[in-house]
Parts: C-alpha cells; structure tokens; sequence
C-alpha cells in the first residue's frame, strides 16, 4: 500500500457506516451490483416505492455514460478521463469503453465513498492507466490537487470531464455553477464536459417529491431536479454539441423501445472552444 492509501484509509475507514445509506451505493443496487449494503437496499427500496421509475432511471443513465464515452473516444479523440462523483464501478464502465477503443486511454475515478473507491482500486489492480482517488468533488482544488489526479491527467492535452448524476446532489445553482468552472479551468482548448442531471416529472411531480424527502432523510443528502434553462448557464463559454441540452432519450431513442416511458434526465455533451489554428484531439 502505497502513501496515498494509507494516509485515505486512515482518514476513511472511520466513516464508514454501514447502517447509514450512501448515494453511490444505492445507485449500485438500482443497477443490480452487489456492492451496497442492508441499509443502502432499504433507502434504494423506499425511495422506488414513492417512484417506481427510479431504477429505470439509473440503468437509462448509465446507457448514456456508456455511449457518450464511446463517441469522445472513438469520434473525438479523446485518450484522458476524469469521472467525478463515478459511484461504485458496474459493468460498462468508462475505463472499459475508452480503453476498447484505445487500450492506452487514461481514466481517473472520483468519489467520496470510500466502499466505492476500495472496490474501483481493486477492480483496477492490474490496469496501468486506470485509477481511483478518494475525494468530493465540491473541493474541485483538493481534487485537482490530489496526487493521483496531478500524476495522471495531462491537462496541455484534451480531457473529458464526466459529471454524470452528481450535480443534481448539489442543491444550490451557483455553487454547481462554480464546481463546473473549476474542473474546466484547467482543461486544455479541445476538452469535454460531459454532465448528466435528473430532471422533473411532470407526470409524477408528487411522487418525486415524496422520494426526494425519503432519500435525504435516509442519505442525508438533498436531490435538486433542474430544468434545462437552470442548467444551461453552468456551460457559459463551452460549445454544445447537438442534440443539446436535452432529455437522455433524444440523445438514444432506443431508451422508448417497449413503450416504457424514460424517467427525465437531461444530458448534455460540450466542448471547449479550441484556440486558433488548433488542430482537434487525434489528427
């Protein structure tokens, strides 16, 4: 174990409550994983109950990841990846759709769970440019500080900055505003910012609210819906690739293949504007 695992497993293994139900965890049994707990089961249970649709949310959300990762990788060019707030890893992850299409492509990991970074680490154990660091992601400067983050992403070179279901947990607009900017400061002209945020029902508005109170009284955390105009400033100055800010399912009409409706997530996939005479990642 190196430096930086002990001096986070000291500071970790405290925190971890297995009776108190975490957001990563829970979003791992929606899509069937078993790296949750008892606790995490029933706060992902009760929440379903008040909207039936959430599972089917997560899993519709983790297809977007999936096919966003795959066109910056093999459309854009992009070989560097930073996935923030990247929950407990599930089949599909972004390291396996980077690195099919280039096997030396580099992905950090994020997240403040420590269950979900222990089992990244191991399930990265034998991958050279995959990594895992522990850390929250509404510290962008920590994050950017972090030794795993400063020793393995290049930001002279394109990265692809992943915010998928996260910011929807940061409830005041301008400080998801801020984190956004934060990340992207540092990216180099020709990067991507890739976000994913849960939007309303209004179809089930009160159902929503319902499983909104469960969930931070069960987790602690508050969860934020947004529309896309309450978005749409965060991205000030980065270009939107079509189809836009827009519901998951225009971007993948698949999703509507059964007649089951798509519980509403926005998606969005933007650029910074390259400089004058750049040349786009890999040409």
């Amino acid at each position: 174990m190196d430096s930086i695992d002990a001096a986070e497993l000291a500071l970790s293994l405290p925190e971890v409550d297995p009776s108190r139900p975490s957001i990563a965890r829970i979003y791992d049994f929606w899509l069937g994983g078993s790296q949750n707990f008892e606790a995490d089961r029933e706060a992902g249970r009760r929440a379903a109950e008040a909207m039936p649709s959430l599972p089917a949310w997560a899993r519709a959300n983790r297809v977007f990841l999936r096919h966003v990762v795959g066109e910056l990788a093999a459309t854009h060019g992009v070989r560097q990846f930073l996935d923030l707030g990247s929950g407990v890893p599930t089949v599909g992850n972004v390291h396996e759709v980077a690195q099919a299409v280039d096997p030396e492509a580099t992905v950090v990991y994020l997240d403040m769970d420590p269950v979900a970074i222990a089992h990244a680490r191991a399930l990265l154990a034998d991958n050279a440019t995959a990594h895992a660091a522990l850390a929250d992601l509404r510290e962008p400067q920590v994050v950017l500080d972090h030794p795993t983050v400063r020793d393995n992403i290049d930001w002279t070179k394109p990265v692809a900055v992943l915010m998928f279901a996260v910011l929807h947990f940061i409830a005041d607009d301008q400080q998801a505003a801020e984190i956004v900017r934060a990340f992207m400061e540092p990216c180099a002209p020709g990067s991507y910012l890739a976000i994913s945020h849960g939007g309303y029902d209004h179809n089930a508005l009160e159902a929503q609210q319902q499983a909104a109170e469960n969930y931070v009284q069960r987790t602690g955390v508050p969860f934020t819906a947004r529309t896309a105009e309450q978005i749409a400033p965060w991205l000030k100055d980065l270009e939107i690739l079509p189809p836009g800010l827009v519901n998951v399912d225009v971007w993948l009409p698949s999703l509507r293949e059964g007649g089951n409706p798509v519980p509403p997530s926005l998606g969005v996939l933007a650029r910074k504007p390259l400089s004058a005479g750049a040349e786009k990642p890999g040409v």
